[in-house]
């Protein structure tokens, strides 16, 4: 497994690349060969009136599906140990759904637009475009993946109608589907 440990802000010291790396490669080893690379982010916020300014991302490209963590601490060893954490238990959950029901992964795309909040009266704008090769899929799949992915909306491809439609997560709690005419 390809595994990237890199610094957003701030330099990676070796010890802490080595500690990344020791940390993800544990939790990698739940899912042995199906995991092509994983990305690891890390990055201090300069702000001082964020506690928890010790950000750690991870993810990770498996065979099919892409699974992301993100957490924050006041450290970032704690920080490292938080996303392992968060990293095993979405791990473990794909695992047993995916691979113990003997279920064929379709290989998909991420699909992910971040907006900066707006501050005063500015008028909005696109701030980061995607391009994405969207693959046919059935809704139960999209859900798991929007949730290994911990968006509120997933685009995917229908297998059965082979349209574009999207998945979100409701208020409520539930999910919406939005299917083309």
């Amino acid at each position: 497994m390809k595994m990237i440990v890199k610094g957003r802000h701030m330099d990676v010291t070796p010890a802490i690349r080595e500690y990344a790396e020791e940390k993800i490669g544990k939790t990698a080893k739940i899912l042995d060969h199906m995991i092509m690379s994983a990305e690891v982010e890390l990055q201090v916020e300069k702000n001082p009136s964020i506690q928890n300014g010790h950000v750690a991302e991870v993810t990770v490209y498996t065979k099919g599906h892409v699974i992301r963590a993100r957490e924050a601490a006041a450290d970032m060893y704690a920080a490292i140990d938080l996303v392992s954490e968060k990293l095993e238990r979405q791990v473990r959950k794909f695992k047993t759904k995916i691979v113990d029901r003997h279920t064929k992964a379709t290989p998909i795309t991420e699909v992910a637009v971040a907006l900066d909040e707006i501050e005063g009266e500015r008028e909005p704008e696109i701030v980061k475009t995607k391009v994405v090769a969207v693959k046919p899929m059935s809704p139960d799949e999209a859900i798991l993946q929007m949730e290994l992915l911990g968006h509120d909306f997933f685009v995917f491809s229908s297998a059965e109608t082979e349209e574009i439609n999207v998945l979100y997560r409701r208020t409520d709690g539930d999910y919406g589907l939005i299917e083309p005419r």
